[in-house]
């Protein structure tokens, strides 16, 4: 080897060693003052202004170059300092966060049904509502919150996808057009788990309910460290499944397809649903909506119902409200905003996919015990009839879309 390529080699070499000690990050101003107060090592590589809500407020994104052995510590500092999941996106390479960053600024969507978003399906709907019980997604929470952690680097983080694909899968034996299969993670054990209804007619339509998977204790990430994640996320999740349960035993085919996702990894940079999000958009799925579920179980506002308004869809919010009129009248809404990243439904924003999160409460009035060994079903007050109002509202968008004519 001559001494041109002897250079070049070691400069690749140089490069690859960089590149795997740095970790990059996107976060909004919020986050990136909780960061830069803390004392974070960090270099701000981009930033761009970014409409965040339906009002016309904005914000600066920030690309953060990172030491990667901080992003533990970064998810800590944050989870601490916003009292939320998530609050960034941590990017496999300089080139993908750029990417993020750029179609966070400029929104470039991709080519995605809108639905008509009418109330259409009364028929179907309300009795799939009352068929939904409280007690179930009590049993799927303390069964969830059973793991010693969801933690997604730990045996139990991947033992419960393994347990929750066979849950879902027991569920949906007896209904022909439903399957489901784990994703696979780079660098990590736990798998997403994901259930598929398979559409009719407009099967190539897809819409997407999801909820995080994994737990965390900011004090103690240690293997036998206790994170039960009772409500975050244990709540969304058993949510999801009892959506699947009703959805199932009655056999409901939808014309548009419908995908219920149990995400890994959300804790520490929405990991799981990038990669499911990019991987959709790079088969070009026609992505008809998405709905997260995160932490439901805990009432501590005076409203049953947050609709976060920032980085989510106006037009899919308002269907939102349209469907708690008609189908769960009693209730009372709010909104709120929780910032760049709060929780998964952000890295489909990120992509230009119509996305809500309905929320237990106003921030600020949300579980004070999340992210510790206190997440339990008590102290969400020992019951799921708060959880039950949101599981039973994923069950009317699911069934009103996806039975939704073009």
């Amino acid at each position: 080897m001559d001494r041109h390529r002897i250079a070049a080699a070691f400069l690749m070499a140089g490069s690859a060693a960089a590149s795997a000690q740095s970790g990059w990050v996107t976060v909004g101003e919020s986050a990136y003052t909780q960061l830069r107060e803390h004392g974070q090592r960090m270099t701000i590589r981009a930033n761009r202004p970014v409409r965040s809500t339906d009002l016309g407020t904005t914000e600066n994104v920030y690309l953060l170059e990172v030491p990667a052995r901080d992003i533990d510590r970064i998810a800590g500092t944050l989870h601490r300092g916003l009292r939320h999941c998530g609050g960034f996106m941590l990017h496999a390479s300089e080139a993908e966060a750029r990417k993020a960053l750029d179609a966070e600024a400029i929104r470039v969507a991709p080519r995605t049904t809108r639905p008509a978003y009418v109330l259409a399906n009364q028929a179907l709907v309300t009795p799939l509502l009352a068929q939904m019980d409280a007690q179930r997604i009590t049993q799927s929470i303390t069964e969830l919150a059973g793991f010693t952690n969801r933690y997604y680097k730990s045996a139990h983080g991947a033992a419960v996808s393994d347990w929750l694909s066979a849950n879902w899968a027991a569920l949906g034996a007896q209904h022909p057009a439903l399957s489901v299969a784990q994703f696979a993670h780079a660098g990590y054990a736990q798998r997403s788990v994901i259930a598929t209804i398979a559409g009719s007619d407009l099967a190539q339509q897809v819409l997407v309910l999801g909820a995080h998977l994994d737990s965390i204790n900011l004090a103690n990430r240690a293997e036998a460290a206790v994170a039960p994640g009772a409500d975050d996320d244990g709540s969304g999740i058993a949510g999801l499944t009892e959506v699947l349960r009703v959805l199932a035993n009655s056999h409901y085919r939808p014309r548009r397809t419908i995908k219920l996702i149990a995400y890994a990894a959300e804790e520490v940079g929405l990991r799981g649903a990038q990669d499911i999000a990019g991987q959709f958009r790079k088969d070009q799925v026609d992505v008809a909506g998405v709905l997260q579920l995160d932490m439901t179980n805990y009432k501590g506002s005076a409203q049953d119902m947050v609709l976060i308004a920032d980085y989510t869809d106006r037009a899919q919010n308002a269907f939102l409200e349209q469907l708690i009129a008609a189908y769960l009248p009693t209730l009372t809404v709010g909104r709120d905003r929780c910032g760049y990243a709060c929780s998964d439904h952000a890295a489909w924003h990120v992509l230009g996919y119509a996305t809500s999160l309905p929320f237990e409460a106003a921030l600020g009035d949300d579980n004070p015990h999340i992210h510790t060994a206190r997440d339990t079903y008590a102290n969400s007050g020992s019951q799921a009839a708060h959880a039950l109002k949101f599981a039973r509202l994923a069950a009317a968008w699911a069934v009103e879309l996806g039975t939704d004519a073009p």
